[in-house]
């Protein structure tokens, strides 16, 4: 699977004029061999169930994938992922979860300049309401997306739970597997649950990410959503996966300053 398709989107005169410009500019971050070469190799052992995604949190998941994507016995789809991230903290990507989804389109392009081309909240007001503590203005906050995972630009919406909404035990977030955490369910072409949860690491911060493909929401409860007997074909996965451990290298090199630079600029 080709993971690099060598052209940035495009930009407009006004994104160009913008500080922040210069991050879009800069060459994209080197992915690391060993996850590359995991792009054409699914993985035997699945993630952890939907069910028993507190086990994610909590850090003891151990048992089930934790690197690589796949099809899971009952035909669901998943994707897994670690990114080490140096001299990232924590309120780093509390930050930047909601920053990116308000303001110009750039900011969202900057996370990965060949695939993003925009994402956009719903409730801006409440996204850039300072009295919205920053680990709680994804909460309820639906982001329009349009991103290419592979097969060319698709538009994806992105619906922000708060941790118990999405069905994670509360006492587990600030814990040290856990310190914080964004989920949400997202209804594209193929239906998916996603969290990503970080905590302290080394000089940095490990942010770990699982998808759960062929879940929805229905009725305001998040199920399985295939048909019966029905499998995700295997390259969603595949390209999900290729998509997220690039954009994540890519966000790692460049959040730092990024945040540097903008973190009073909501």
């Amino acid at each position: 699977m080709k993971l690099f398709i060598g052209k940035k989107v495009g930009v407009s005169k006004e994104e160009r004029a913008l500080p922040y410009y210069k991050f879009f500019e800069q060459p994209m971050a080197k992915i690391p061999e060993e996850k590359i070469k995991l792009i054409d190799t699914p993985q035997q052992v699945p993630s952890v169930p939907f069910d028993k995604r507190n086990l994610f949190l909590k850090g003891d998941d151990t048992d089930y994938c934790q690197v690589g994507y796949g099809v899971a016995p009952d035909g669901t789809g998943f994707v897994c992922n670690e990114t080490y991230m140096p001299n990232v903290t924590v309120e780093m990507l509390d930050w930047w979860f909601p920053w990116h989804s308000v303001g110009s389109d750039l900011r969202y392009k900057i996370w990965d300049p060949e695939d993003h081309y925009f994402a956009r909240a719903d409730k801006a007001d409440y996204v850039c309401n300072p009295d919205v503590p920053l680990n709680q203005k994804t909460w309820g906050v639906n982001h329009y997306v349009l991103e290419d995972i592979g097969k060319g630009p698709g538009f994806l919406k992105l619906q922000f739970k708060s941790p118990a909404d999405f069905g994670y035990d509360n006492s587990i977030i600030g814990t040290d597997k856990c310190e914080s955490l964004v989920s949400a369910i997202g209804d594209g072409d193929c239906a998916a649950a996603m969290t990503h949860k970080w905590y302290s690491y080394k000089d940095g911060i490990m942010l770990c990410s699982r998808f759960w493909i062929g879940f929805g929401v229905v009725d305001n409860q998040i199920v399985c959503t295939l048909p019966k007997g029905a499998n995700v074909p295997i390259e969603v996965p595949q390209g999900l996966f290729a998509h997220n451990i690039k954009e994540f290298t890519n966000l790692a090199a460049i959040l730092p300053k990024v945040y540097a630079d903008n973190k009073d600029n909501f």
